[in-house]
């Protein structure tokens, strides 16, 4: 074992702030295993996760050297805090089809036939899907993380729940309030789901 290997994360940020790549070799090598295995839960595609794991540290690097890091003795869960968020951005700029119920439990998008429509219905629903898109996106940040967490990454509640650092029962109660929410917000700016 090597002098770096045996030293705390705050020692080894400090070291490559003052040039040591062998302090950020050690830092990247002790975590990349964990960091890695958080964002392929979540993205589930091996080229996808390498990217985004790339990005990851290519982003700590540069808050690191940037002096905008504030050693707090976290550096595992604000790391896996920014690959989280890294991951957010990629789901949000893909914009998958997202499956919200009705109150009568039917998802909107099979309520949307595209391909059975003429140009101008089919624009009418389209515009209803990026409308329902933009309500998910308006919801409160925990509530939409939940969401987004369950319909895009399809994680398990258990996943979501660990991954974000809460209990089960906390998870469902944020799934269960950014739905009704999502009813919410449908029924008053008068979204015609037929």
């Amino acid at each position: 074992m090597t002098y770096t290997q045996e030293c705390t994360d705050a020692t080894l940020i400090s070291q490559y702030q003052q040039g040591s790549d062998l302090a950020l070799s050690t830092l990247v090598h002790r975590y990349k295993d964990r960091i890695y295995t958080s964002i392929f839960m979540l993205v589930k595609d091996q080229y996808l996760a390498e990217d985004i794991f790339q990005e990851a540290f290519l982003k700590m690097i540069k808050t690191i050297k940037s002096g905008r890091y504030a050693e707090q003795g976290k550096f595992l869960p604000w790391a896996q805090r920014v690959a989280h968020n890294l991951c957010m951005d990629h789901f949000r700029r893909v914009r998958l089809q997202v499956p919200v119920t009705t109150e009568d439990g039917r998802d909107i998008i099979e309520l949307l036939p595209l391909a059975h429509c003429n140009g101008a219905e089919r624009m009418e629903q389209r515009q209803t899907v990026q409308s329902v898109r933009e309500l998910i996106e308006s919801l409160p940040e925990e509530q939409r993380e939940v969401v987004s967490l369950r319909i895009y990454a399809e994680l398990s509640f258990q996943e979501i729940a660990d991954l974000t650092g809460v209990s089960i029962n906390t998870a469902l109660g944020r799934m269960r309030y950014g739905l009704i929410n999502l009813r919410k917000a449908i029924k008053e700016q008068q979204l015609v789901l037929r």
